[in-house]
């Protein structure tokens, strides 16, 4: 009984992870040059119950076992760099990105270079 409350509760956190995930996409669903992720899940462990080919009476054979699931977890979260809606803003500043690439900005503070898809520059 234990075993089955823990690998429930490894397959909970996993869907809550994947809701946070969706809910703060759908926050960010008109910030510019957001790009969504996707949530990877990973099986954890499994338990042998019974061997392949493990007598289970006196003439029945398991030809391929018994293996019990210990549960899920998170396995990564990748960002979808997919081409966004083109929009009209009106100024003569802004600019799009079509297809693959980033732009490289130096931030003034640092000096460093960062890239970004976001194409909203002012003066």
């Amino acid at each position: 009984m234990l075993k089955a409350l823990t690998t429930s509760a490894t397959g909970l956190e996993a869907q809550q992870a994947n809701i946070d995930r969706i809910a703060n996409d759908l926050a960010n669903v008109n910030t510019d040059a957001y790009k969504r992720e996707t949530t990877e899940f990973q099986d954890l462990m499994y338990e042998n119950t019974r061997e392949p080919g493990e007598r289970q009476g006196a003439s029945t054979v398991s030809p391929t076992g018994v293996q019990k699931g210990l549960g899920v977890r998170v396995g990564s979260a990748h960002k979808l760099f997919e081409q966004g809606a083109a929009k009209v803003t009106n100024n003569q500043y802004d600019l799009m990105i079509e297809g693959k690439g980033f732009l490289p900005i130096t931030k003034a503070n640092t000096g460093e270079t960062v890239y970004t898809r976001a194409g909203s520059f002012k003066l």
